[in-house]
C-alpha cells in the first residue's frame, strides 16, 4: 500500500485484545520470510511466527479427549476459536482444549525401558489372580 506521496505505508495488520498490532505469521512486508527491524533490532522470521498450539476434543461418545492436531494462533482465546472453526465443522465436539505445544513434556521412545518396565514385575496390578463373577460379563 502507498500513500500520495509515494511512500510505503504498512497495511493494519491484525491486532491483539491490548490493541497490539501481530505480524502475519512467518511473512514479511514482502510476503516471504524476511526479518523485520524494531527499536531492539531486526526479528528474524522464525522469532515471528505464532505459537504453535495442540487441540484436543472431546467428542459426544467419548468420556475422554483426544488429540485432533495442530494449529497457529496469537493466543489461547483465538486458537479456542481456531479449533472449533476447523475440528469441530460437524458439531461432533461438546468440549475443546487448546494447549500450547511448547508446554508439552513428552517421554522419548528409547526411555521406554525406565518408564514402562518396571510395572511389568508388579504382577499384583494385573487382574489374573482374580476370579470374575459371571454378572460382571462387560470386563
Amino acid at each position: 500500500m502507498s500513500n500520495d506521496a509515494g511512500k510505503s505505508v504498512p497495511s493494519a495488520g491484525i491486532t491483539n485484545d491490548a490493541g497490539t498490532t501481530l505480524p502475519s505469521p512467518g511473512k514479511g512486508r514482502d510476503g516471504v520470510g524476511s526479518s523485520v527491524n524494531t527499536a531492539q533490532g531486526a526479528i528474524a522470521p522464525e522469532r515471528r511466527e505464532w505459537p504453535l498450539w495442540e487441540v484436543f476434543i472431546r467428542s459426544k461418545q467419548g468420556l475422554e479427549h483426544k488429540h485432533c492436531g495442530s494449529l497457529h494462533a496469537t493466543d489461547a482465546q483465538q486458537a479456542l476459536q481456531m479449533a472449533r472453526d476447523v475440528y469441530t465443522r460437524r458439531q461432533e465436539g461438546l468440549s475443546i482444549w487448546v494447549v500450547p505445544s511448547a508446554l508439552i513434556t513428552a517421554s522419548e521412545p528409547q526411555d521406554k525401558a525406565e518408564f514402562f518396565e518396571p510395572a511389568g514385575d508388579k504382577i499384583y496390578r494385573h487382574p489374573s489372580f482374580y476370579a470374575i463373577p459371571d454378572e460382571v460379563g462387560h470386563m
